[in-house]
């Protein structure tokens, strides 16, 4: 999991360093903000893969940073930590499709395997699929997914189409039919 970008967002400040600390001290390429209004700035600037959200904020809750994520046309793996989040709070966020839930006080090797586990698992496209069927042709579907990842793929390999195969788990020679077709 080295590099994979984690925003950490959390008002308390002693919770939010220890936590990006560990995160930077696993591999993680770790930033931090303590309200709503400075996660929507990080998102714009630094793409976060994954968001570990504290469930209250001074200016918000937990929901309306993933909603800012996916505005800016991400879909970050999600894990809420809250010492007394309400059922609604709750409900929102597991409706927004959050990977995982801690308790406070934080325990950090439970957060690291909690962000490795949603990190290694795929997440459920039959949804969303299956909302597209009748509103898009097929081809449309598959050619808009295909450049989604492959898109995803040089991102996160800084553009290294070797590494990027490898990531989609096909030929460097596929990968480059793809993106030349994709145009």
């Amino acid at each position: 999991m080295a590099g994979r970008r984690v925003l950490v967002v959390e008002d308390n400040a002693t919770l939010r360093d220890r936590i990006a600390r560990a995160l930077a001290g696993a591999g993680y390429d770790a930033q931090s903000a303590e309200t709503v209004a400075e996660a929507r700035n990080r998102i714009d600037t630094f793409r976060p893969e994954a968001l570990l959200l504290d469930v209250a904020l001074p200016d918000g809750e937990a929901a309306n940073v993933v909603n800012a994520a996916r505005e800016a046309g991400l879909s970050p793996v999600t894990i809420a930590m809250s010492g007394q989040a309400t059922p609604l709070q709750s409900f929102e966020l597991a409706r927004l499709g959050a990977h995982g839930y801690l308790d406070k006080p934080i325990d950090l090797e439970r957060l690291k395997s909690a962000l490795e586990a949603a990190f290694a698992t795929p997440p459920d496209l039959e949804p969303h699929v299956r909302r597209t069927v009748g509103l898009k042709p097929i081809h449309e579907v598959e050619r808009e997914l295909r450049s989604t990842m492959v898109q995803e793929a040089l991102s996160r390999t800084g553009g290294n189409r070797q590494r990027a195969a490898s990531l989609l788990k096909i030929s460097r020679q596929l990968l480059q039919h793809i993106v030349k077709k994709l145009g």
